[in-house]
């Protein structure tokens, strides 16, 4: 753990001054969609849609997000989520359950505007369960107005990212543990599933921190209520995150940590998912990178440790 005493505060305005330049961003476009296997809280592996919405940008800043890249400075159009939504269902072949990403929180007025909500079940209407994100701090009676509109069931997934004492506060995620405590005990007592982000190794953990806190997180995360936690190697890409990596403050997990981390979690009291996406920047090694991906992937699917993947490389 590196000392904290004499670093700089990470607030807004550190984070947006170390910011590239952002992409230009079409809100009535969704950004991706795709659709994948994923094994649900019944043991059930069914196909489900993705899709990445763009949007105004979420107004908490956190050090290691890089989402703001896919969305706008602007409020978003009145129209402009259920376009994307059905611009992708029509390109999208049939699925169970369904995903909004927004990139930000999905109960945020300027980002998904509340009137569009009625069309949104609407177009949701046909998967067994739907799952948004949403800051913890924003999660309250609108959730539950949006459950009842839906005829599937709901999901929230928030960003917990470490329990860690002194990392969390350094996250400027603008949120406690009782944040998100109360935000999960409110949504399970509603009837809606509540899911976690976990980061393995943010920002002034080493190596083995990393794993070790990234475990525990998870399971703070099920003793409050939440039923699924993904784990996410926490990358760069944002400009904080490199500045952080050049003074040593932050390096990406190596794939190693991912598994370690995932078969330490799976069996602690619900899913855990080891997230995939751009997997293949952490796999160093030709030779066992593409089967440890793999591992990885089976692992989320079966939700059982598999054997190790063995290799003379560093990063075995």
């Amino acid at each position: 753990m590196h000392s904290t005493s004499e670093l700089p505060l990470w607030d807004d305005a550190w984070v947006l001054d170390r910011r590239p330049a952002r992409p230009e961003v079409d809100p009535w476009r969704p950004h991706g969609f795709f659709v994948e296997q994923e094994r649900q809280a019944d043991g059930t592996i069914d196909p489900v849609a993705t899709m990445l919405l763009a949007g105004k940008e979420c107004p908490f800043r956190c050090v290691m997000c890089d989402l703001w890249k896919y969305t706008t400075t602007t409020r978003t159009p009145p129209g402009a989520v259920p376009a994307q939504i059905e611009y992708a269902l029509a390109r999208l072949p049939e699925a169970r359950h369904g995903k909004l990403y927004n990139a930000g929180n999905f109960f945020d007025a300027q980002a998904i505007p509340a009137a569009d909500l009625p069309r949104i079940a609407e177009l949701m209407a046909g998967f067994a369960s739907v799952l948004v994100e949403c800051h913890p701090r924003l999660v309250d009676a609108r959730c539950v107005e949006f459950r009842d509109s839906l005829r599937g069931s709901l999901g929230v997934a928030m960003g917990l990212e470490t329990i860690h004492p002194e990392v969390l506060p350094r996250l400027n995620k603008r949120m406690t543990l009782a944040d998100f405590e109360r935000a999960a005990r409110f949504l399970t007592d509603h009837g809606i599933a509540a899911r976690a982000f976990v980061l393995v190794r943010p920002p002034l953990l080493d190596e083995a921190e990393g794993v070790e806190w990234a475990v525990r997180s998870v399971e703070w995360a099920f003793r409050v209520g939440v039923e699924c936690c993904t784990l996410i190697p926490t990358r760069g890409g944002n400009g904080a995150m490199e500045e952080l990596r050049s003074t040593k403050l932050f390096d990406n997990p190596p794939l190693r940590s991912l598994e370690e981390a995932l078969a330490r979690c799976l069996g602690r009291g619900g899913r855990v998912f080891a997230d995939l996406w751009d997997i293949e920047t952490l796999a160093k090694c030709p030779a066992c990178g593409p089967a440890r991906i793999e591992r990885l992937r089976q692992m989320n699917l079966s939700q059982v440790v598999s054997a190790r993947i063995e290799c003379d490389c560093e990063s075995a």
